[in-house]
């Protein structure tokens, strides 16, 4: 196992790549209204049944997915192995129910991907829910789609979360023995004392569930949602920017990663139209990682296995995006100690600062405690310069700059923004 000093497992790998993909796909793709719709809709294991009947992803190309990752600038990948509904990706011989057994597909969906991400250079993370909903075995609690059914309740009340818990386990090893390297096992998720059998760390068997992680891939990364943040590599904030490195943390030292959705569904939602503009990700992607945060984007393919166009044309402008500024975010972090100017954000890269113009602003801009510390500065888009300015004396004319403190770095910006989602000076520091 690979450790730091401290003797935690070691993030480097993680916390360099900042930007990755996470894939949400399973049965409930081919009812396209989200990956919730068994809780949502309360259906039954029958009613749910015709989406295993029926999924045929006839059109499943995972080099054309691993192409649009790596396209759009991204270094590892998470693909959900099971969501909570039960049905599973890989051929296990825990269940039946799986792809391997659906009567349209009759395959590995895993091996495929993998092997697709892994031939690019991206690393592999594997997401697995903890919960689910059609195992026999599985108590019915405040999440599941029965919970309001109590003839169901009272029928299923000799359930035994010790026989689940078996069963987790052992598709958890089936995971981390038959499928090569994985950097990271992304767990969901533990909801302790939130009411009706609720379940956390015990139900799950955590601290022995870790352990066995540990014990099959060394140095693989885990987040934290098993309700045990003691063995948590880091940290896994919802569908929210954190205001900060601390608030991202969640008051820990871990590294964390916002996940985040292209249009507030993680799995295929065909009619949800609140899709996310590209400038609008490229400005999470630069806020999150100037606070030392990864960003896990989400794509929810179709039923027939191909991504969405609206998510192929967002993932193709962001990578349009990274091509020319992907050094402002992939290995860069926060920018400790300096407050960037209102509507930007910074993150660094050893000597160079890079300053994100997420507002463009009138010919200037005023960088506070940088006065004699910038060598030289330009677009990162095209490497033209950028001009920095002296000063202003106070007797000088009235068309001068005046009021700005004498610690700040003043540059001089065309009239004209440039034609990127969110323009880039780098800022080469000089040494000392």
């Amino acid at each position: 196992m690979t450790t730091t000093a401290a003797g935690r497992t070691d993030t480097t790998w993680f916390t360099e790549a900042r930007f990755g993909l996470f894939v949400h796909w399973g049965i409930y793709s081919a009812a396209a209204r989200h990956e919730w719709v068994k809780n949502r809709e309360r259906l039954t294991d029958a009613q749910y049944q015709r989406y295993f009947d029926h999924f045929e992803p006839d059109l499943y190309d995972p080099e054309a997915w691993a192409e649009a990752a790596q396209r759009a600038g991204m270094r590892y990948t998470v693909l959900t192995t099971k969501h909570h509904d039960g049905f599973c990706l890989w051929d296990t011989e825990q269940t039946d129910y799986s792809a391997v057994h659906a009567p349209l597909c009759g395959r590995d969906l895993l091996r495929p991907f993998l092997d697709a991400f892994r031939s690019r250079g991206l690393r592999t993370g594997l997401y697995h829910s903890l919960i689910d909903w059609h195992h026999p075995d599985f108590p019915v609690d405040l999440m599941h789609p029965q919970r309001d059914d109590e003839e169901f309740i009272a029928a299923t009340k000799g359930r035994d979360m010790a026989k689940y818990r078996e069963y987790l386990h052992a598709q958890v090893t089936e995971l981390l023995t038959r499928y090569g390297d994985i950097s990271t096992m992304w767990f969901d998720f533990s909801y302790p004392g939130r009411g009706f059998n609720a379940k956390g760390r015990d139900d799950w068997g955590s601290a022995e569930l870790a352990a066995l992680v540990r014990r099959l891939q060394p140095g693989i990364l885990i987040n934290n949602r098993l309700d045990l943040l003691e063995e948590a590599d880091f940290i896994t904030p919802e569908q929210v920017q954190p205001v900060s490195a601390a608030s991202g943390a969640r008051g820990t030292q871990l590294p964390w990663e916002a996940c985040q959705t292209l249009n507030g569904s993680w799995g295929y939602d065909r009619d949800n139209l609140d899709w996310k503009p590209s400038e609008l990700l490229v400005r999470m992607l630069v806020d999150t990682v100037s606070k030392n945060g990864n960003l896990l984007l989400n794509v929810g393919p179709t039923g027939r296995g191909e991504f969405d166009p609206r998510a192929l044309t967002r993932l193709r402008e962001i990578g349009d995006w990274m091509r020319v500024h992907e050094r402002s975010v992939i290995g860069a972090g926060e920018a400790a100690g300096l407050t960037a100017p209102t509507g930007c954000r910074y993150t660094r890269r050893g000597n160079r600062l890079y300053l994100h113009l997420m507002d463009w602003p009138m010919r200037h801009v005023h960088l506070e405690g940088l006065a004699g510390k910038v060598a030289y500065a330009q677009f990162l888009h095209d490497a033209s310069e950028v001009k920095m300015l002296e000063p202003a004396p106070e007797w000088e004319t009235n068309v001068s700059i005046h009021g700005i403190p004498s610690s700040s770095q003043t540059l001089e910006l065309p009239i004209q923004r440039p034609d990127v989602a969110v323009p880039v000076i780098e800022l080469f520091l000089k040494e000392g």
